[in-house]
């Protein structure tokens, strides 16, 4: 295993750097200083948050969307980007397991999304890269032909617009692939500061740097902050990926986190168009864009769970041998990952978030597809706040269980929960923080007991308790992002311990 630096290594970038937030500036927004009331609160500030916020306030709401960092620097700013109902093959599954008629809605709920993002670049004249293109899922294997088959099949019962073919446009060779027309993709970032700056022209409130820890569950409802201030609202809508506050729906126990990579890449060789993913694992998944007006490529892929990845900048250069070997790289431009969250059955947990507390709603759960299931999301918890019925409510619902696939997902998902928690306070450390070179991170003992430590280029040191803040697993170490990742439910940390991704809520502990 290369150990791996500061420095650059073989052409990768020397930091994770999204392109989508170098692209523009991303304007800045006040953190909550005062107390305040509104109609609905909506914590996140991603795609999911400020879409719902733009929804709400089309509708005359006072909104107030509270992020604990800065908007848009989550998975939304992380992202591949594609705006398409085409995730992975998941139709003919979704059939076997919800029957015709979910299936069905859950495609439109999707495609609905995308005419959504259309029609809203069009009328709010917004400069972001959007493009139809063909999205493509495609094998190289025998194995999937089968799969591909079956999913076109569906494709046919659902009335989904596609096709089947048998080589794509693709530099290499491919055995089948299942075609769905006219999906899209764009740059979110500049798509959604529009939304946030429409927002405050229509009267809303968007807060940066400010955490909730808690809301109450009457009507209305107090949204607590870290920082003290508290919003007074008819309706909370958590858009925070893990919900911020749990409590009696168990979803620490119905979601898990997943990592992806991405690398956005200049071309020896010409970029065939459309949008590509692979049936088989590891996961390729292609995409054109611009940079600086020049065209390059987003080569995306190698998930694995959070905190249970090893070697972390492997990832990258198993993309970056993807990349050579298919089109040759000129240039590497970025490189960066993201977080997404998965339900047991792969359905998104969208609607109110307890049966019986009537006005906190959630949307989570978008498995790599948050570009139009976020939307999706946006639009139902709108119709829900405003009284109105929706087709998509139960399809959607987070009070659903179905025993297959769910409870055979379950099982295993808190098995390797309980495996992960075991693993990190059994494991023998016998690194210690005076070893650590310049650039390099690790799990070390300090006083006997297990720590976790970093030091910076400039040979500062920076050690850090490892028990994560939220249920008590052990921290690891992700040497590519520099930060501390919790192989149980996904919260990542800094180098330093501040708080990057829930549930974690409360930093950890410096111990230097």
């Amino acid at each position: 295993m290369t150990l791996h630096k500061e420095s650059s290594v073989g052409g990768l970038p020397q930091f994770p750097d999204s392109y989508w937030l170098r692209s523009m500036n991303v304007p800045r927004f006040p953190e909550l200083t005062e107390n305040m009331q509104a109609d609905v609160a909506v914590i996140g500030g991603g795609i999911t948050g400020i879409t719902t916020a733009y929804l709400l306030a089309k509708r005359g709401m006072k909104v107030v969307v509270l992020n604990a960092g800065r908007i848009l620097q989550g998975t939304t700013g992380s992202t591949t980007a594609k705006v398409t109902a085409q995730h992975d093959l998941i139709y003919d599954e979704f059939i076997s397991h919800f029957g015709l008629e979910k299936a069905r809605l859950y495609y439109e709920a999707n495609q609905e999304a995308i005419t959504f993002v259309k029609d809203t670049v069009a009328e709010l004249n917004i400069d972001c890269q959007f493009s139809e293109e063909d999205a493509y899922v495609y094998t190289s294997q025998e194995d999937y032909v089968q799969k591909i088959e079956n999913e076109y099949k569906a494709y046919e019962k659902l009335g989904i617009p596609g096709e089947i073919v048998s080589s794509t446009p693709l530099p290499f060779a491919t055995r089948a692939a299942v075609i769905m027309n006219r999906q899209a993709r764009f740059n979110p970032v500049p798509f959604l500061v529009k939304l946030a700056e429409e927002i405050i022209r229509m009267g809303g409130h968007l807060y940066e740097e400010t955490t909730v820890i808690e809301s109450t569950l009457e009507t209305p409802a107090v949204v607590k902050t870290k920082q003290g201030p508290q919003v007074s609202c008819h309706y909370v809508v958590s858009a925070t990926h893990f919900p911020y506050q749990d409590m009696k729906g168990l979803y620490f126990a119905r979601l898990h986190a997943e990592r992806s990579y991405v690398l956005a890449v200049r071309t020896k060789n010409p970029y065939p168009g459309g949008m590509y993913l692979s049936a088989e694992n590891p996961k390729r998944s292609l995409r054109p864009l611009l940079i600086d007006g020049e065209p390059a490529v987003l080569i995306g892929g190698e998930g694995h769970k959070t905190g249970q990845g090893q070697c972390t900048f492997q990832y990258y250069e198993n993309l970056q041998r993807f990349g050579q070997q298919s089109f040759g790289i000129r240039e590497i431009l970025y490189r960066w990952s993201a977080q997404d969250i998965y339900t047991l059955d792969k359905m998104p947990y969208i609607g109110l978030q307890w049966p019986d507390v009537p006005n906190h709603l959630i949307a989570t759960g978008f498995r790599k597809w948050g570009m139009t299931n976020s939307i999706a999301s946006a639009i139902l918890n709108t119709k829900l706040i405003a009284g109105e019925k929706s087709p998509y409510e139960e399809v959607f619902t987070p009070r659903r269980f179905h025993a297959d696939p769910s409870l055979k997902t379950f099982i295993s998902q808190n098995a390797n929960v309980a495996v992960n928690l075991a693993a990190g306070k059994l494991e023998l450390v016998r690194r210690h923080p005076e070893e650590l070179e310049p650039g390099e991170g690790s799990v070390v003992q300090v006083n006997g007991k297990r720590a976790g430590a970093y030091r910076e280029a400039n040979g500062k040191l920076y050690i850090v308790d490892t028990t994560c803040k939220h249920m008590g697993c052990e921290v690891e170490w992700n040497d590519a992002e520099r930060t501390w990742d919790c192989p149980c439910h996904g919260s990542r940390y800094s180098f330093r311990g501040d708080v990057i991704e829930g549930p974690a809520k409360e930093a950890l502990p410096r111990l230097d």
